[in-house]
C-alpha cells in the first residue's frame, strides 16, 4: 500500500491576466469569438442575430485608464498620449452618453487621434447602434453624422464604402446630402449588388424613411444565408461588395 507523501502540494499557478498596452494594468477580459450571424445584416452592415445582440462584448476596456479596443493588450504607439489627454478623459466622464456607447467612442477617439479615420468612423457608427437600441434618436443621429465626417475625412472612398455613407445620412435624416450622394453613386456605374442597394436607398430617401432595413430587402433571397461575423469582417477590412459576395456564397 503506497505511503502518502508528506510534501505539501503546490498551489496552481495564478492565471496571467491580460495587461493594458497603455497603462500596464492587468484585468480579466474574456475573449469574444461569436458564431456567424444567422440573419442578414442591416444596410449599414450591422450584423444580424445572434451577433447583433452581443455588442457589449465586442470591445475590451481597461478598468484603470479607460483604454478601449478589441484587444487592449495591443495599442498604437500614440495611444497612450491620446488616452491621457483631456478630451479622452472628458469623454469617459460624459454621463449623458450610454456607458456602452462611451466605450465605442473611446475606441473611435484613439483611432482618430492615431490617424485611422475610417476605422474611427466604424467605431462611431457602432455607438450609433447602441443609441438605436436605447431609442436615443438624437444621439444616434449625431453619431451617424460624426461617422460620415470621419469617413469623408480619411482616404478616398470607393463605391462600396460610399454605400455606408448613404445609409448613415438617410438614417440621420440628412435627406439632401443622402440623395445627392446616392444619385452620384448611381451615375458612376456601380457593380450590380451595389446598384441594387443604392436603388433601395434612393427609394427610402424619397419616401423620407429613416428606419432600419436589411440587405435582404435589396438583394435576392440568398442574402439571407449566414455570413461571417462582425469581427472577421472588421479584421479583414473588406469592402461592401466583397462582404456581399461572401454572404451570397461567391468568392
Amino acid at each position: 500500500m503506497p505511503v502518502p507523501s508528506s510534501a505539501p502540494s503546490r498551489p496552481p499557478a495564478a492565471e496571467a491576466l491580460p495587461r493594458c498596452a497603455v497603462c500596464g494594468t492587468g484585468s480579466r477580459q474574456p475573449p469574444f469569438r461569436p458564431d456567424p450571424p444567422e440573419q442578414a445584416p442591416d444596410l449599414d452592415l450591422r450584423p444580424g442575430e445572434p451577433v447583433r445582440s452581443t455588442m457589449a462584448r465586442w470591445l475590451q476596456q481597461c478598468p484603470s485608464c479607460g483604454y478601449a479596443a478589441p484587444n487592449i493588450t495591443k495599442a498604437h504607439p500614440a495611444a497612450a498620449q491620446a488616452v491621457a489627454a483631456a478630451p479622452f478623459r472628458a469623454l469617459l466622464a460624459e454621463t449623458g452618453y450610454p456607458p456602452l456607447a462611451r466605450r465605442f467612442l473611446a475606441w473611435a477617439h484613439v483611432l482618430e487621434e492615431t490617424g485611422a479615420l475610417h476605422a474611427a468612423a466604424e467605431a462611431t457608427l457602432h455607438a450609433a447602434w447602441v443609441a438605436d437600441d436605447l431609442a436615443k434618436d438624437d444621439l444616434a443621429r449625431m453619431w451617424r453624422l460624426d461617422a460620415v465626417a470621419l469617413w469623408r475625412g480619411g482616404p478616398p472612398l470607393d463605391q462600396e464604402q460610399t454605400v455606408r455613407i448613404i445609409d448613415a445620412l438617410r438614417r440621420a435624416e440628412a435627406w439632401g446630402d443622402a440623395f445627392a450622394t446616392g444619385e452620384a453613386l448611381g451615375l458612376a456605374d456601380p457593380p450590380d449588388a451595389v446598384a441594387q442597394v443604392v436603388g433601395l436607398e434612393m427609394r427610402l430617401i424619397t419616401a423620407r424613411d429613416a428606419g432600419r432595413h436589411t440587405v435582404a430587402t435589396a438583394l435576392p433571397p440568398p442574402a439571407r444565408r449566414p455570413h461571417a461575423s462582425h469581427q472577421a469582417i472588421a479584421s479583414r477590412g473588406e469592402g461592401f461588395l466583397a462582404k456581399l459576395r461572401r454572404w451570397l456564397g461567391r468568392r
